[in-house]
């Protein structure tokens, strides 16, 4: 397998941002976590939906039954890219 010098530039473009929106979270410049309902208009609800059934994200709950749930947001970008990356390299 033989990556062309586009793919690797979109790789490591994915990368930098990942590594970019890490930074902000960790220096608290992002919200660290996504409400169910922002995580559903950023990145597609069936998307969301997906990774929840096959265990890729972790729901966290900050109370009891009627709690809202939250995302790791840092999870989600990193699921989102690598599936992206995935797509852009060759079989």
């Amino acid at each position: 397998m033989e990556i062309s010098r586009i793919q690797l530039e979109k790789f490591m473009q994915q990368v930098a941002e990942l590594a970019a929106i890490t930074t902000l979270v960790k220096a608290g410049l992002l919200r660290p976590y996504l409400k169910k309902s922002e995580a559903f208009n950023i990145y597609g609800r069936k998307n969301i939906e997906r990774w929840l059934e096959q265990g890729l994200i972790t729901p966290r709950k900050d109370g009891d039954h009627s709690a809202a749930w939250r995302l790791d947001r840092v999870e989600l970008e990193t699921i989102a890219r690598a599936i992206s990356i995935y797509y852009c390299l060759p079989p």
